[in-house]
């Protein structure tokens, strides 16, 4: 026997079918609020005259009223794409549920905003150039290192070329 559980545990509908729902139910409440009853008290001496007749046009009624929202509610729909705007929603959401971090929210004031945006952004890069520096310092030590080891040599051999040059002479 079904405990009435098993639409709960089906997938959540979709925005496109909530819609939908939506707009049945307010169909449904329209027509529930213009009752034939209602329509028989505004017009209650042609119902006396003409019952089956007043009946006829009150379904005609409804009939056409129901049609003419769905129509301007469809070309709503169409206008707006809202079909794929509520599917790519839906896609949206599956693919944040995903996500380990939460999403950003904006906070209504701009410098917050910007701040909470570009603090992390700016500390990784100054991370990153941080670094670079010590790279770029450690090569610049090895580099003056190699500069006076060439200088030392230069004094080395210039005193080698005069202690030869006086000894020539």
């Amino acid at each position: 026997a079904d405990s009435g559980a098993g639409p709960a545990l089906a997938a959540a509908p979709g925005r496109a079918q909530v819609f939908r729902t939506v707009v049945d139910t307010f169909l449904e409440k329209l027509v529930a609020a213009g009752s034939y009853q209602r329509f028989v008290n505004c017009y209650r001496c042609f119902y006396k005259l003409q019952p089956q007749l007043t009946r006829s046009i009150y379904d005609q009624f409804i009939s056409q009223l129901q049609a003419s929202i769905k129509e301007e509610i469809q070309e709503v729909k169409n206008e707006g794409n809202l079909e794929g705007l509520f599917d790519s929603l839906d896609k949206i959401v599956e693919e944040a549920k995903e996500r380990e971090e939460p999403a950003w929210r904006p906070s209504g004031v701009p410098e917050e905003d910007v701040r909470s945006a570009m603090v992390p952004y700016f500390l990784k890069h100054r991370s990153h150039l941080r670094r670079a520096l010590r790279e770029k310092e450690e090569e610049n030590r090895k580099v003056a290192e190699s500069v006076l080891m060439g200088r030392d040599r230069i004094a080395e051999l210039q005193q080698l070329i005069q202690a030869r040059q006086q000894a020539w002479q």
